[in-house]
C-alpha cells in the first residue's frame, strides 16, 4: 500500500506511540493525518509535525475516542475536507494496574480488582479501537457500493489498513489483569475483522510493542524497569517510540504482512 497522498487517523496521538506514529506517517508522505486525542497538547503535536514536514500534514481533533458521535464526526470531517480515510492506527490506551486478587496482610480479607476499572480499561483499550476500525471499514464499503463495486479484487489497490496496538502483556502479566485482557482481545478482533474487511479491500493487523519509552512505561518507576524489564530484554533498553512507528508503517505499507507483529526487543519475562 502506497502511503503517499493517503488520509490517516491516529488516536491517542498527543503522546507516546500515537504521536510517533502520526509523525512517521506524515514523514512518509501521508497527505493528511488526523490526530485524535482528548489532551489539549494535541494541537501542539500537530504544529510540531507540520513544522517538521514543512507542510500542513497534521490536523488536531480534540475529543473522547470512546464517544460514538465524536468518532463519526471525525470521519465526516475527514471525508468532507481531505478525502476518504485509508489508514487507521487506534493507539489510545490506558492502564489501571493492580493485582486481580490482593489479600490484606492484617485482616486476611481478599480484595478483587474493581470492576469499574476493568470496564473503563476495556472501553478505551478494546471497544473504542474496534469501533474506530469498523467505522473505517464501513466508510470504505459504502464508498465502494456507491461506485457499484462489490468484492475487492487483487487487481485493485488495497483500499485501507488498520493496525491495532497490542502489547507483550497480551501474553499475561502480573498486575495487569484488565490491560492484558484488552490487548489479547485485540488479537481476536483483528483476526475476525480482517476476514470480513478484506471483502472490501481492507487489511487489519496487530503490533505488539514491548516496553517502550513512553510516559506509561516510565510511570512504572526506574527501579521496577531495572529489576523487572531491562534484564529480560535482549536489547537491555526500552524501545523507542520511533522504532514502533517504523514497524507500524511497515505493517501498513507491506500488504504481504498479516496477522501479528511482535516488536518486543526480545523481552522474555521470567515465570
Amino acid at each position: 500500500m502506497n502511503l503517499h497522498g493517503k488520509v490517516a487517523i491516529v488516536t491517542g496521538a498527543a503522546g507516546g506511540i500515537g504521536e510517533a506514529a502520526a509523525a512517521e506517517l506524515a514523514n512518509r508522505g501521508v497527505r493528511t493525518v488526523l490526530l485524535v486525542d482528548r489532551s489539549e497538547r494535541t494541537a501542539e503535536v500537530a504544529d510540531a509535525i507540520n513544522r517538521a514536514a514543512n507542510r500542513q500534514a497534521a490536523v488536531p481533533m480534540i475529543g473522547d475516542a470512546t464517544d460514538e458521535g465524536f468518532r463519526k464526526g471525525v470521519f465526516d470531517e475527514a471525508a468532507a475536507r481531505y478525502g476518504p480515510v485509508r489508514i487507521l492506527v487506534p493507539a489510545a490506551g490506558i492502564t489501571r494496574d493492580a493485582l486481580a486478587v490482593k489479600v490484606d496482610r492484617e485482616s486476611g480479607k481478599a480484595a478483587i480488582y474493581p470492576i469499574e476499572n476493568f470496564r473503563l480499561v476495556a472501553e478505551v483499550n478494546l471497544l473504542a479501537p474496534i469501533y474506530w476500525a469498523m467505522e473505517l471499514v464501513a466508510r470504505i464499503a459504502e464508498d465502494r457500493a456507491a461506485q457499484g463495486l462489490k468484492r475487492w479484487e487483487p487487481v485493485e489497490d488495497i483500499q485501507g489498513a488498520v493496525v491495532f496496538i497490542g502489547s507483550v502483556s497480551s501474553q499475561g502479566n502480573k498486575g495487569q489483569i484488565s490491560y492484558a485482557v484488552t490487548k489479547a482481545g485485540l488479537e481476536g478482533a483483528a483476526a475476525t475483522l480482517s476476514k470480513e474487511a478484506m471483502f472490501h479491500g481492507v487489511r487489519c493487523g496487530v503490533i505488539h510493542p514491548g516496553f517502550t519509552d513512553t510516559p506509561m512505561a516510565r510511570a512504572l518507576g526506574q527501579d521496577f524497569l531495572e529489576k523487572n524489564v531491562l534484564p529480560y530484554t535482549q536489547l537491555r533498553r526500552l524501545i523507542t517510540t520511533a522504532e514502533i512507528a517504523d514497524a507500524i508503517c511497515f505493517m501498513v505499507s507491506n500488504s504481504a504482512v498479516s496477522g501479528e507483529l511482535w516488536a518486543d526487543a526480545g523481552w522474555h519475562p521470567p515465570a
